[in-house]
């Protein structure tokens, strides 16, 4: 993804109403509690558009479940869980967050090399349904192993305790591939850049979806939230300096290492490369045990006043 730079200006009304006058029901959104999505949310603040939604902070596998039961109208979606329930969920076109090559955020980290673990332990993050799938496919097909896998907690040094290899996202793998893994004298293996080694297609981690109801319902608010993430996205990245040195007041990691993550490793764009990672994906792993189809298809909002757009 390229560098963004220059200054953008903040819009005075990048969210406009949708609901007309009198008290409105603000649409529930979801946000990953990752640093991977503070970028498509650190300009919601900026422009005051935060304030239009009911926000939901949760991890990722807590986000998938509430969109898919309908406790949320708008949210993150890990790509797994949005294939599964493809049929009440519609996408958002142009906003994702994946990679096209290196991730950072999404690794197997392991005590030896990969062609090593036929049959070893190997521990899960209990967050990464799509990571999980990805690493399953990646060291079956690519290197010719099964391992005995088993759910963990998200912390690298009590997974390798016990594992051979584990299997992190989100901030915790960020940490195991800046610091942890060397100072553990552990291998990284960046899904994202096996991904594009196998396939030379850039993979896509989470969508952002909502509720189909919701769109029939309420079309023109889903439409002006995705147009609030789109110009959230594209102020974050021109203001990328300033996003990452606040945030590493916060965080155990630089403004240098935030701002290589941003602008080098994280890909926050749903084109047609994309959709075609999404659908050489499901190609793979699709099928009864998966939830759904190889040929699932998806369904883009359709920005205009023409309905969804069925891929």
């Amino acid at each position: 993804m390229p560098e963004q730079s220059g200054t953008l200006a903040v819009p005075s009304e990048s969210f406009t109403h949708p609901y007309g006058p009198g008290p409105a029901i603000r649409p529930k959104v979801g946000h990953i509690d990752f640093l991977n999505c503070l970028p498509l949310f650190w300009g919601l603040a900026r422009t005051g558009t935060l304030l239009d939604f009911d926000l939901r902070r949760e991890t990722p596998d807590k986000l998938n479940d509430a969109l898919a039961a309908g406790a949320l109208d708008i949210a993150p979606i890990s790509l797994v869980e949005f294939l599964r329930h493809s049929d009440d969920l519609i996408a958002l076109p142009d906003i994702a967050v994946g990679s096209d090559g290196p991730v950072m955020s999404c690794v197997i980290v392991s005590k030896v090399p990969l062609g090593e673990l036929d049959g070893a332990p190997v521990a899960l993050g209990s967050t990464s349904r799509t990571s999980v799938r990805l690493a399953d496919l990646l060291l079956e097909q690519v290197h010719g192993v099964r391992p005995a896998y088993f759910t963990s907690a998200p912390d690298l040094p009590a997974m390798m305790e016990k594992a051979s290899a584990a299997v992190v996202i989100g901030d915790p793998a960020l940490r195991a591939t800046l610091t942890q893994a060397r100072d553990m004298n552990l291998q990284v293996h960046d899904l994202g850049q096996m991904w594009r080694d196998w396939t030379g297609l850039p993979f896509v981690f989470a969508v952002f979806a909502a509720r189909r109801e919701f769109v029939e319902r309420e079309p023109e608010t889903v439409r002006a939230v995705h147009q609030a993430f789109l110009t959230s996205r594209d102020l974050s990245l021109a203001e990328v300096d300033t996003v990452c040195e606040r945030a590493a007041h916060w965080e155990p990691f630089d403004a240098v290492a935030l701002r290589r993550y941003y602008t080098t490793a994280l890909d926050f764009s749903l084109g047609e490369r994309q959709l075609a990672g999404i659908a050489e994906f499901a190609r793979r792993v699709g099928g009864a045990d998966s939830g759904f189809p190889p040929d699932v298809r998806v369904d883009l909002l359709e920005t205009s006043s023409s309905s969804a757009e069925r891929l």
